[in-house]
């Protein structure tokens, strides 16, 4: 059997929702993409599709095989891409989203330095906190921070972040601040809606233990940018990513609360649908990404210290 081809047919089954329509995206016949696929589950050993006479459904073995094989086959497509078009220069508006509080570190400067580089690359850019559909959108790229997306998406993991819980000097002369992470439930603190549990905080310590604390205050919103302002101007206590609260650290306008306890670590990354031959402009935009990130993990030396 040939596992690669079986891959493809299978993949493709699955995005065109039948072993016609299927078979037609491959150019080949309906029973060779079938005999494909079962010999597939066959070498496998468990079962990928449930068969109906109206409908084909994913088993869960099947749906996390298919996010793989979606993954392997846009790398190899990816890969034969970038060897055969080794020459081609990036050109072209690329468009791309990214979250409020990506955008002016790392994001703004990344663009200024790319199109320095490759001044035939124009963007278009939409800043979003909400996950966009890059296929229906009709967006080239995504920066995201935590889950990279859903199905037939490509993810490169480019570096992380570490939630930090800071407030103003005024607000803790103010109010105190908080000596354990159940001090927290005394606090006015400031939630963030776009995360799973903006009113529970998981702090840990020293020796791995988890702290599980309960908030709230007088703001929740759905910009981290909004929220540091706030925080800034002494409205309460704040956990947000480390590079977006590291130029305020680093000028004194905010402090660390709760300095040894360690928030989550989140992965970024670089998001694209898994199209066949990847534009050059796309691909040198996440390798340029990928070797920012790499040198200079989201934000810089500087920022670095003070978020320590």
């Amino acid at each position: 059997m040939d596992r690669l081809a079986a891959m493809r047919a299978f993949v493709h089954v699955i995005e065109a929702g039948s072993f016609v329509r299927g078979a037609e995206k491959l150019g080949a016949s309906t029973s060779s993409t079938s005999r494909l696929i079962a010999d597939l589950e066959a070498h496998l050993g468990a079962r990928l599709l449930n068969r109906t006479t109206r409908k084909l459904s994913l088993t869960e073995t099947g749906q996390a095989y298919y996010e793989r094989c979606v993954q392997l086959l846009a790398d190899i497509e990816e890969a034969e891409a970038a060897a055969g078009a080794a020459a081609a220069v990036p050109a072209g508006r690329l468009r791309l989203t990214c979250p409020y509080n990506l955008l002016a570190q790392p994001i703004a400067p990344a663009l200024a330095e790319f199109s320095r580089r490759y001044p035939q690359v124009s963007f278009d850019v939409t800043v979003a906190d909400r996950v966009i559909d890059l296929v229906d959108e009709g967006f080239d790229l995504a920066v995201r921070i935590g889950a990279p997306g859903g199905e037939q998406l490509v993810a490169r993991r480019l570096g992380t972040t570490r939630l930090l819980a800071c407030a103003s000097p005024a607000y803790l002369a103010q109010c105190g601040a908080p000596r354990v992470p159940a001090d927290l439930g005394q606090h006015r603190v400031l939630t963030y809606a776009y995360v799973s549990s903006p009113f529970q905080w998981r702090l840990v310590d020293a020796t791995g233990g988890p702290h599980d604390v309960r908030v709230g205050g007088p703001l929740h919103a759905n910009s981290g940018e909004l929220l540091v302002a706030a925080a800034v101007a002494g409205m309460g206590i704040v956990f947000e990513p480390d590079f977006v609260v590291g130029p305020w650290l680093a000028r004194g306008e905010l402090q660390r609360v709760l300095p040894d306890y360690a928030g989550p670590t989140l992965d970024v990354w670089a998001v694209y649908p898994s199209r066949r031959h990847l534009s050059a402009k796309v691909r040198a935009f996440v390798t340029y990404l990928s070797e920012l990130f790499a040198a200079d993990p989201l934000r810089p030396p500087s920022q670095q210290r003070a978020a320590g």
